[in-house]
């Protein structure tokens, strides 16, 4: 083995030695790359985990989560969770599902929609645009937070009549 160390000089090995290195992780990279969509599932399961929000999201960035309380609770506490929030509610329409509300903060648009899926369990999906392209998933995973801090907390206030200004938004 000294007399080929001796016969190949000492940069050559060096860039050799480096090129099958390369060669080996280029591989393995290829051979994972189905294992991407996996780790991603698991990176935004853990992150929802860890930070204790149990928020999880879609590919689109849309936040959502289910919730064990009836849809006229949840559209109470989201109001409630807006206006402490200082989020201003424009629009409060009933759809086809349940409950579509409209609201700004700041340079961005809140679009959250109340879905009935049991008398006594709703969902709750958040976008928050900003501008035609971006999409700020933190401001959607907070609403959902303190949607879900305000049923478990204030569930008397949860229950309360809604209040007069999302009520007349409600209306037009």
């Amino acid at each position: 083995m000294r007399m080929l160390n001796r016969d190949v000089p000492k940069g050559a090995a060096e860039v050799t030695s480096r090129w099958i290195i390369m060669g080996v992780l280029a591989l393995s990279l290829l051979g994972h790359q189905g294992c991407a969509a996996a780790g991603l599932t698991l990176f935004g399961v853990g992150a929802g985990v860890t930070t204790g929000t149990g928020v999880s999201y879609t590919l689109d960035s849309i936040a959502y989560k289910t919730f064990t309380a009836p849809i006229e609770d949840l559209q109470s506490a989201t109001l409630k969770a807006l206006k402490r929030m200082d989020i201003r509610v424009k629009e409060n329409q009933p759809n086809a599902s349940g409950r579509k509300i409209m609201a700004e903060a700041g340079d961005r648009t809140i679009e959250i929609e109340l879905d009935r899926l049991t008398a006594k369990t709703s969902r709750m999906q958040v976008v928050a645009k900003q501008g035609w392209l971006f999409r700020d998933r933190a401001t959607a995973a907070e609403i959902i937070v303190q949607t879900d801090q305000t049923l478990e907390t204030h569930a008397a206030l949860a229950r309360e009549v809604i209040p007069a200004a999302a009520a007349s938004a409600a209306k037009k």
